[in-house]
């Protein structure tokens, strides 16, 4: 099977026949975290300067694809290659229409982006990782974006994605700010999660806004410990929900979203249609033993957990090969572009694996 349904089998395989055969659109959201400058912190980069620029190389080559002279070139890893080789090789190839948004980065990429009006976050650990004002503005276009994309998918489903280097951090700040016992359950881009450093660093920022967990209103959670991604795509989702189905591609990080759209339209008094969310990763994730997915989503509370069988064993690229050794795992929605593929043309999993070595071959 290419997709496995790792929580609320029911409430999972009634998502997927519902939008079997259904083309979606892909909305991926760029945000940025001096969390992910931390030494150590990521695998996505191999130094904090690398880091800095993974959204940028990301976004150009979700876009663009491999070409002779790229504006920002994919940044070296600590092992192995960008998962937006898979997310490249799904919308390419099944022609799905992108939509990139700029959550709050640093510097703006050069292929279109759709300006949220967010900035970088500070370092997690300040406690006052955002300003208030700019998480409510993230939250009101959110709500706006997500209702538009919505309209775009008609009657499918939006796949929303993240590029955001330390936000398996952010994520579980958040999920521990709501209360959700995540500590430990995390995923990170490295072999071993460092699960000892990203909860010191929880603690701090926790600790430093005088937030006692699972007291607190969402918002301001995020305005502490959070990143800009995480409310933006937060209220796309319960925007976008009320029309179309959504899934959320992506691991520890679109589970924390999740949780906190959750929090949000409970806090709020907002409509939304839960039962038409899903999570969508990589097995890579789903079945990382340094973590918890699954723990995780049953935590979280009835939200489907998917993931592509994709298996990069035999693969002829020692890039990709690396993902079988626990290496990068998950990012720029390729998860969720992965299921895609299947439920929008019955790809096998061979079929996924010729075209992800294509791009691969351009390297």
């Amino acid at each position: 099977m290419a997709v496995r349904i790792y929580t609320q089998p029911r409430n999972g395989q009634a998502w997927l026949s519902q939008y079997r055969h259904q083309k979606p659109i892909f909305a991926c959201v760029l945000g940025f975290t001096e969390t992910g400058l931390i030494p150590g912190i990521s695998a996505a980069g191999a130094t904090p300067a690398d880091r800095r620029r993974t959204y940028l190389a990301d976004a150009e080559f979700l876009v663009t694809g491999p070409v002779p002279s790229p504006r920002y070139p994919l940044p070296p890893l600590v092992a192995g290659a960008s998962p937006v080789l898979i997310s490249r090789a799904v919308v390419a190839a099944l022609n799905i229409p992108i939509n990139l948004f700029n959550a709050g980065v640093p510097v703006i990429p050069c292929v279109p982006t759709i300006d949220l009006g967010g900035v970088p976050a500070k370092c997690l650990s300040s406690g006052a990782a955002l300003n208030s004002t700019i998480v409510q503005h993230l939250f009101e276009s959110g709500l706006a974006w997500g209702d538009r994309i919505a309209a775009m998918a008609h009657d499918s489903y939006v796949i929303i994605g993240e590029c955001v280097v330390g936000g398996t951090t952010t994520a579980l700040a958040v999920l521990m700010g709501l209360g959700i016992p995540a500590a430990g359950k995390v995923n990170s881009s490295h072999p071993q999660c460092n699960h000892d450093q990203k909860l010191a660093i929880v603690t701090a920022g926790l600790r430093a806004a005088q937030i006692t967990p699972g007291q607190v209103d969402p918002l301001t959670l995020v305005a502490a410990v959070g990143d800009p991604m995480q409310i933006a795509v937060a209220a796309m989702t319960i925007a976008a929900s009320r029309r179309v189905g959504v899934l959320l591609a992506g691991g520890t990080q679109m589970l924390a979203v999740y949780a906190l759209a959750e929090a949000i339209a409970s806090a709020k008094n907002l409509s939304w249609c839960p039962g038409r969310v899903a999570v969508g990763t990589t097995r890579w994730v789903a079945e990382d033993t340094t973590g918890d997915t699954v723990g995780l989503a049953k935590a979280i509370g009835p939200v489907p957990l998917l993931a592509t069988q994709l298996d990069f064993t035999h693969s002829h690229y020692p890039q990709l090969q690396a993902f079988e050794q626990g290496y990068v795992k998950e990012g720029v929605g390729a998860g969720g572009c992965a299921i895609a593929s299947y439920l929008c043309s019955q790809w096998t999993l061979s079929q996924l694996l010729t075209q992800i070595e294509q791009l691969a071959h351009h390297l």
